[in-house]
């Protein structure tokens, strides 16, 4: 992989809430709410860590040519 950091293969981490087969469920309830629900909303700080790591990784600095 020349020229592409590792660290973005860490943006593939919140496709994984795409398999819905591994979150099609209804029990454990949490408070009520069906697993499906309550897993899908558990992803998101996962996923806005993936992001920011991704971008601290990666980013170039200030005035740094592409």
């Amino acid at each position: 992989m020349a020229g592409v950091s590792r660290w973005r293969l860490l943006l593939l981490v919140p496709f994984l809430t795409l398999v819905t087969p591994w979150f099609n469920s209804v029990e454990p309830r949490l408070a009520g709410v069906p697993f499906f629900y309550w897993a899908q909303f558990a992803w998101i700080p996962v996923t806005v860590a993936c992001l920011a790591v991704v971008h601290l990784r990666t980013r170039r600095p200030p005035g740094a040519s592409s």
